[in-house]
């Protein structure tokens, strides 16, 4: 029988060792040494250019750093450095320093629409070089930049787990063609929306439909319930995702209309507020044929779709909402099974199904869920699994415990 890992395998942890913001760089610069540290994805070509040249670098590694010139870069090699240069050509950043904003994805959809945004551009170069199999350069530079996403998202991550615990981090999972306007994405966002009031961690994987209506909840979470009712009105007049510019323009046009909401409620701790401004998405760019959802506080945007998916459930420690959906959605659902069943990242939370006649008779996940968790080398845990068509039901059992 398959056992968990051990807890240090799947634990986050805190490289002390990592400088990734330039703050941080400078102040060890001052000591005179950056050796055996490793520096990530810093611009040290911009003013004040810092004076490497008495600094002991042995066993530095630069990855992804920019140098005024690729003297400086050949100098610290010579002097006992490692330095893995950002690839030339390439659309993106292969080592973020921190996760993607709204504002990041959707720049350049001012001057080009759709297509001239920054996700789209890099789906663009995605799919000419190999898509899913890309080429041996491709591959390096997509695996850099997703490693450095996994960094910033660690850190971004931090500081609410250490406040709020595992168990307050919710994910929502559900079909991405799900219309703005329809009475499932209005469930999505009530839900999202009495999530992050409660204090809740909403995670979703980023896409449209259900994904963007619970960060879309998140985001208006400060605002009173019938702004949210009217926010989903003026979206709904662009309610296919296929319709990608007037999609897009909808969306912009609600987060500038939301731009500044009124006071949020204090966190319990500092620097938490996009939790309670549009919480986490984890969208990928295999997908990236779908609008971005442009309502998270914070975007963990990844290449890799199967790192995405674990991510997303290994975070969602406080349970799982699963709104109606279709082959995606049910495999989340025996993906994340699979997780609790063996205990593989610790506790699971509520498995919490919207739509009681879907989940029984149209795909009837249930039947089959209740009796393999009740055979969990954990014990019976067939009791985490709820149906409910009320959303404040749902959010009453996510709430109970954490």
């Amino acid at each position: 029988m398959p056992t968990p890992p051990p807890a240090d395998v799947i634990a986050p942890h805190t490289h002390p060792d990592e400088i990734e913001t330039r703050a941080a760089f400078d102040r060890q610069l001052a000591t005179g040494s950056l050796a055996g540290l490793t520096v990530q994805g810093l611009r040290l070509d911009l003013d004040p250019v810092p004076d490497l040249t008495a600094t002991d670098v042995a066993g530095t590694l630069f990855v992804g750093c920019r140098f005024a010139n690729r003297e400086v870069g050949a100098d610290l090699v010579r002097r006992g450095a490692n330095v893995v240069p950002p690839f030339s050509g390439l659309p993106y950043p292969t080592q973020p320093s921190h996760l993607y904003t709204p504002e990041d994805l959707a720049a350049g959809f001012a001057e080009g629409g759709f297509a001239g945004m920054y996700d789209t551009r890099v789906y663009t170069h995605f799919r000419a070089h190999g898509g899913a199999l890309p080429d041996v350069r491709e591959a390096l530079g997509q695996r850099l930049h997703d490693h450095g996403v996994d960094n910033a998202l660690a850190d971004a991550t931090r500081a609410w787990l250490a406040t709020h615990g595992p168990q307050s981090v919710v994910g929502v999972m559900g079909g991405h063609a799900v219309p703005r306007g329809s009475v499932p994405y209005r469930m999505a966002a009530v839900l999202g929306w009495e999530l992050a009031r409660a204090d809740r961690l909403v995670v979703t994987g980023g896409g449209p439909g259900v994904m963007e209506a619970a960060n879309l909840g998140a985001f208006l979470a400060a605002w009173p319930a019938d702004e949210l009712n009217t926010a989903i009105d003026l979206l709904a007049a662009a309610p296919d995702f296929t319709d990608h510019d007037r999609y897009t323009a909808a969306a912009l046009a609600v987060r500038e209309r939301y731009a500044t909401p009124p006071a949020v409620p204090q966190q319990r701790g500092p620097g938490l507020d996009w939790a309670r401004t549009g919480g986490l998405a984890i969208p990928t760019w295999l997908y990236g044929h779908e609008p971005a959802n442009l309502f998270a506080g914070k975007i963990a945007k990844y290449f890799s779709n199967a790192i995405r998916e674990d991510t997303i459930l290994r975070l969602a420690r406080g349970g799982i909402v699963f709104a109606p959906g279709r082959a995606g959605t049910v495999q989340e659902v025996f993906q994340a099974a699979t997780k609790t069943y063996y205990g593989t990242d610790g506790a699971s939370g509520a498995y919490v199904f919207l739509d009681r006649a879907y989940w029984t008779r149209e795909l009837p996940v249930e039947s089959l869920l209740r009796p393999l968790f009740a055979a969990s080398p954990f014990g019976d845990l067939s009791t985490t699994v709820h149906l409910t068509d009320d959303v404040r039901e749902a959010v009453r059992v996510l709430t109970a415990t954490a």
